[in-house]
């Protein structure tokens, strides 16, 4: 019998509906899933088992009827501490659930605990590990999610995306990470940092999950990737404003994906990218370190001992511009989307790397956002699958961007084009 913590949440939730699997089984095989790989891979934050049990035991009926989550601890919740990621707020107990969390519980999802973060999701790293070799970071600043989500721990997480916060640490451990269209889901209740850019998304095993997720987070319906397109897709393929940053695998890989669209009758198109988009990939981090600076101005003023070398470098450094900064960047980004979209007109999706290669060794540094900042500025969807390894064994995958609203459609070109190479 299938281990119910390896069931991805498409399959556990039909076990569910048929009556094979009740929530509390379901739960309980997590819980020793967890049990047995967190003292390496430490991905929670925040595991209580006793509650996450009577959790499963209440779930209410719905879409994601007795499905595990994990939960970035960005994003607050009553029946467990939200610290952020960092000292100052450690211990912190908020009042109420987030929207996300609210959401989630409303469809029937139970939460199983709190998943680590970097601090206040920037770069500052927490103790996780990567699932697939516990000597190389798991990615950020979604650290926790993506690992519990790729070690079987939870079959659903909730990630947050600033620059390549969902996407990385999904392609790095190996799973399938969604960054919805920007404001798709809502964040009250999400320490915010960066107000024109962070995005609540969730991480998952396969990219049916993700459409059973946000259709039951969200209500709208996501479609069900799994069915065969009727047409195979036309894309656009683009190793965005860095080329240069690609390491020799990844770029591989990239031509690898594009051969097997082909072969499988898609167009593939390589066209260069827009000079609007450059201009505003350029401007990305003024944007996101000064917003950052005004999202943290308490903790600066008055807890800035307790933050680390690394953030306050960047706060140091967004302090030094004139607002007049922040205004170009936000401008370069709303032209930059109207680029995006006349660019990709007729397109399907841009077919694009997710990193620049393999996660990183050492757990100091959780990788260069370089192949994700663009796309998550340009507010559409954004989708990593999991589609290869790398010289050293590590997962690798590829990510499709697409235009704002278009979510359903980029998540069935994603698993076109991940059946296409498998």
């Amino acid at each position: 019998m299938t281990d119910p913590a390896r069931l991805t949440a498409t399959e556990a939730a039909r076990a569910i509906a048929a009556g094979t699997l009740t929530p509390a089984t379901l739960m309980e095989a997590c819980l020793a899933r967890a049990a047995a790989r967190e003292p390496v891979v430490r991905a929670f934050v925040h595991l209580d088992p006793e509650q996450a049990r009577r959790a499963a035991a209440a779930a209410r009926p719905g879409p994601l009827h007795g499905l595990p989550f994990g939960v970035k601890d960005v994003l607050d919740t009553a029946q467990s501490p939200t610290g952020y990621g960092s000292p100052i707020w450690a211990g912190h107990r908020p009042r109420g659930d987030s929207a996300a969390v609210a959401a989630a519980r409303a469809a029937g999802g139970v939460i199983m605990g709190k998943t680590v973060t970097t601090e206040f999701a920037t770069r500052h790293p927490g103790p996780t590990t990567n699932p697939h070799n516990a000597a190389h970071t798991p990615g950020g600043s979604s650290s926790g999610s993506a690992a519990a989500v790729a070690d079987c721990m939870v079959p659903l997480a909730f990630g947050t995306q600033t620059a390549g916060s969902i996407v990385r640490p999904a392609a790095y451990c190996g799973v399938v990470g969604f960054k919805p269209t920007y404001g798709t889901i809502h964040r009250g209740g999400m320490k915010v940092c960066s107000e024109s850019l962070d995005t609540i998304g969730i991480m998952a095993r396969s990219v049916a999950d993700i459409a059973l997720g946000m259709t039951g987070l969200t209500g709208r319906d996501h479609g069900d990737p799994e069915a065969k397109r009727a047409a195979p897709p036309r894309l656009l393929l683009s190793l965005g404003h860095a080329p240069e940053a690609a390491a020799p695998e990844t770029v591989a890989l990239l031509e690898r994906a594009a051969a097997a669209a082909r072969a499988a009758g898609a167009e593939v198109v390589e066209s260069p990218l827009p000079e609007a988009l450059r201009l505003a990939a350029e401007l990305h981090p003024f944007m996101m370190n000064m917003e950052t600076r005004q999202g943290l101005a308490w903790e600066y003023a008055e807890a800035r001992h307790q933050m680390s070398a690394v953030l306050l470098d960047r706060m140091d450094w967004a302090s030094g511009f004139p607002p007049a900064k922040l205004g170009e960047a936000r401008r370069a980004a709303v032209a930059a989307r109207a680029a995006f979209a006349e660019w990709t007109a007729g397109f399907d999706a841009v077919l694009t790397p997710s990193a620049p290669g393999e996660a990183p060794e050492g757990l100091a540094y959780t990788g260069d956002a370089t192949f994700n900042l663009l796309w998550t500025l340009l507010y559409g969807p954004n989708v990593t699958v999991p589609v290869g390894t790398g010289p050293k064994g590590l997962p690798l995958g590829v990510q499709l961007a697409g235009r704002i609203a278009e979510d359903p459609a980029v998540l069935a070109t994603a698993r076109w084009v991940q059946a296409a190479m498998a």
